[in-house]
């Protein structure tokens, strides 16, 4: 049995069976995913497990799901039924801080907030803030993690150099490492990053770091159309200032952000009545006089852009109203929300894409609100449409046409298994058996989370 080969490689102590198994284990937080039923839980202490641990499942034919944080959002962290989770929680330890470089060595389960933490003494910072501070970093490798200081310091895959990684056979392999650049045969770091553990196990990644600033500014602009920020966006990002982050909020969304928050912004009542979406904005510098010049241009900016006002919070405000805009997804799942959507389209085509989406939810009577990262056009979506097959259909509508405006079926949070019909559907079908054939050769028994992505029945190059 594989799981006495579990007790052998990592001890009875790491290996969780029947009803030992905890229900946190059987999924992510995706709305509307089932859990999943493992056969069994194995808690790996080092890359040579990992490896052993794969190559007794691909023997006996048993899928793997590897698993961080589990704060997903698309279902890549639900197990399959009878197969095996392999939880990187033991596997938390920086390994390296290398000051000398701006890198750090990380184990998978280390998370956000544990790296940040330690960064701060060496004022670094790695810069990829997707929103869990709790999210583990082989999770964020994983997906590509994004989150709101994309516009300015870019995603996931601009900050892994390089990466350690056992594939479906066993094999470890390492690509890439203290370096920027190399041209030096297929960029393999580059081809895990977002493969959602369908392509191997990552066992440790080398991350970039930055100098890390001292100083904000949150500056809050409302605006009396939709059109109006969207317009206002692309000036603003080309003007020189660096903007941080530049998100959009919808009126709805806003109010339930504050309100869940128990924040109290101070605009008067004249403006919050004409405002029907809001621009945040925040800006850093390592220099306080040089910050306040960038805010006071800004200001200045927005003004001119036709913001009904502009205001600069106070740090403390600014700080609460970050947090909350990054509580968002929490905010709308504890209003009930059914489904959430991460649709990316080009900058300019958001307002194209909100009207569209309108429409859409006007047309099957459905609540869709939203706020998003303007500043690199990565929508998210609260979905309230109670009825499961015109909530399917009005989510498909959805991305549809962000796919049809030049965007992706998902700009962070992954395909996982829950948009894999989109993709399926939307995407290039030659890409798609691209990317089969590239699973194929990673992964050739098919045992690496199978489902995600691609129907299992199709990832190997079976019928479609």
């Amino acid at each position: 049995m594989i799981e006495d080969l579990l007790v052998d490689i990592v001890g009875a102590a790491q290996v969780d069976t029947g009803t030992a198994i905890n229900e946190d284990d059987t999924h992510d937080e995706a709305l509307g995913a089932l859990p999943g039923r493992p056969l069994a839980v194995v808690r790996p202490g080092s890359t040579a497990d990992v490896a052993e641990i794969v190559r007794a499942a691909a023997a006996h034919g048993v899928p793997l799901t590897p698993r961080g944080s589990g704060t997903g959002l698309s279902g890549a962290s639900t197990p399959v039924d009878g197969g095996l989770v392999v939880s990187f929680e033991r596997m938390d330890r920086i390994l390296e801080i290398d000051t000398d470089n701006h890198v750090a060595v990380v184990q998978p389960g280390v998370t956000l907030a544990e790296l940040d933490k330690a960064l701060l003494p060496h004022r670094l910072i790695y810069p990829v803030f997707p929103g869990e501070q709790s999210a583990s970093l082989g999770g964020n490798v994983a997906t590509n993690a994004g989150g709101m200081r994309a516009v300015k310091y870019g995603v996931t895959r601009h900050h892994v150099l390089g990466i350690e990684a056992v594939l479906g056979t066993g094999e470890v392999i390492r690509a890439g490492g203290k370096f920027v650049k190399a041209t030096s045969g297929y960029d393999l770091t580059q081809l895990v990053i977002g493969s959602e553990g369908t392509l191997a196990l990552v066992t440790e990644a080398t991350l970039r770091l930055h100098p890390r600033p001292e100083h904000h500014s949150t500056v809050l602009a409302p605006f009396a159309t939709v059109h109006e920020i969207v317009s206002a966006v692309p000036p603003i990002v080309v003007s020189g200032i660096g903007p941080l982050l530049v998100e959009y909020i919808d009126l709805l969304s806003m109010a339930g952000i504050t309100a869940n928050a128990g924040i109290d912004l101070g605009i008067p009542e004249d403006v919050r009545s004409q405002a029907l979406a809001y621009l945040v904005i925040v800006l850093e510098h390592h220099d306080a006089t040089r910050l306040e010049e960038d805010t006071q241009a800004l200001a200045e900016q927005l003004a001119a852009l036709g913001a009904l006002d502009v205001y600069v919070l106070p740090t403390h405000a600014g700080t609460q109203m970050i947090e909350a805009r990054e509580r968002a997804f929490w905010a709308a799942k504890a209003s009930g929300a059914d489904d959430i959507v991460d649709v990316v389209v080009p900058r300019a085509s958001i307002s194209d894409y909100l009207d569209a989406v309108a429409v859409l939810a006007t047309d099957t009577s459905s609540l869709v609100v939203g706020c998003g990262h303007a500043g690199d056009g990565n929508v998210h979506l609260s979905v309230w449409q109670s009825d499961p097959a015109v909530r399917n259909r009005l989510l498909h509508d959805i991305v549809a046409a962000g796919v049809s405006l030049g965007g992706a079926v998902s700009g962070e949070h992954g395909i996982g298994t829950l948009k894999r019909p989109y993709l399926a559907e939307l995407e290039d079908p030659a890409k798609l058996e691209l990317m089969r054939r590239i699973k194929v050769a990673f992964d050739p028994h098919g045992i690496l989370n199978p489902g995600t992505i691609f129907d299992p029945a199709t990832a190997q190059g079976g019928p479609r």
